[in-house]
C-alpha cells in the first residue's frame, strides 16, 4: 500500500490523468486543482496542482507545481511529501525543465533536469548525489508532469472509439518510456459535487516497476474541454486506493455538474 500511495500521487501530478501541437484551450494561468486519496475507509493523502506563468530563457512559460503528501493513520506508518515541477511552452506543451524532490518513507530524492532539443538530450542534475548525467531523449517527449497538461490538449479524445488508445513517449527515472491510454467509454459519475459526465480511461503502466499489473489503474476525467480528472482508482492485491477530486478553482469552463 505504501509504495501504490506515491505512485498514485505521481500519477496525479502527471500521467494519471489525461490528455500537442496547436489545440483547444484546456487549462490557464490560475488552475489548481485538489484530490483527496483515500484507502479503504482511511483518508491516505492530498495532491494538489496548480498553474503559474513565468518566463524561462526569455520564453514565456507555464509553471506547473504538483504537491503529494500522506495523511492521517497512513502518515504514522509512512511519511510522503513529493514535489514535482514542470516548465512548459503555452502552445504546444514542450517540457524544458522538471524538476522532482521527494521524501517517501526517508527515500529521498531530488533531481532538476533541463532539456536541450537541439541535442536531443536531458541534463538531469542530482543534487543529492552531485552529479550531472545526459540521457537521451526523443521528439515530443514529455516529462511526468507536463503529460498531464499534454494529455488533456490532445485533440481527438472526445472522438476516440471505444477501445482506442493514446500514447506518447515519457521521460522518467533515467530512462524514456512509453505511456499508452486507452479509452473505455463514456461514464456518469456520482462525486461531492453532483453527477457529471465523464470518458473512462485505463493507462498501461510498466508492470513490476511502477504497479504490480500493466491494468492497476483507471482514471475517469470530464467530458469537456477541461479534461480535469474527477477520479483515479488503482486496484491492489488487498483493497484498492482511490483519488477523487475536492477542490478546483480557475478552469477555463465550468464544470457541469448535476446537483
Amino acid at each position: 500500500m505504501k509504495k501504490r500511495l506515491f505512485l498514485l500521487v505521481a500519477f496525479l501530478i502527471s500521467t494519471s490523468c489525461l490528455f500537442a501541437q496547436t489545440l483547444p484551450k484546456a487549462f490557464d494561468t490560475g488552475e489548481y486543482l485538489k484530490f483527496r486519496i483515500s484507502y479503504g475507509i482511511f483518508n491516505a493523502g492530498i495532491a494538489t496542482l496548480k498553474l503559474t506563468d513565468t518566463v524561462y530563457n526569455g520564453i514565456p512559460i507555464y509553471h506547473a507545481k504538483g504537491i503529494g503528501y500522506t495523511t492521517g493513520v497512513p502518515k504514522a506508518f509512512f511519511k510522503v511529501y513529493d514535489n514535482y515541477e514542470s516548465y512548459f511552452e503555452k502552445k504546444n506543451v514542450i517540457p524544458h525543465r522538471f524538476i522532482r524532490k521527494i521524501d517517501e518513507g526517508g527515500y529521498t530524492k531530488d533531481q532538476d533536469g533541463v532539456f536541450n532539443y537541439k541535442t536531443m538530450k536531458v541534463l538531469v542534475h542530482d543534487k543529492e548525489k552531485q552529479t550531472k548525467k545526459e540521457f537521451t531523449v526523443v521528439k515530443d517527449v514529455q516529462d511526468i508532469v507536463s503529460a498531464f497538461y499534454y494529455l488533456r490538449k490532445y485533440p481527438s479524445l472526445n472522438t476516440m472509439k471505444q477501445g482506442e488508445s493514446v500514447e506518447i513517449d515519457m521521460f522518467f527515472d533515467g530512462e524514456v518510456f512509453r505511456f499508452k491510454l486507452k479509452y473505455l467509454g463514456e461514464e456518469i459519475l456520482k462525486t461531492k459535487f453532483g453527477r457529471i459526465k465523464t470518458l473512462k480511461f485505463r493507462p498501461y503502466v510498466m508492470a513490476g516497476r511502477v504497479f504490480k499489473e500493466k491494468e492497476s489503474l483507471t482514471v475517469w476525467v470530464t467530458a469537456d474541454s477541461n479534461k480535469v480528472p474527477i477520479r483515479i482508482k488503482a486496484s491492489l492485491a488487498v483493497g484498492s486506493l482511490k483519488a477523487d477530486l475536492e477542490e478546483y478553482k480557475n478552469l477555463v469552463s465550468k464544470l457541469d455538474f448535476e446537483k
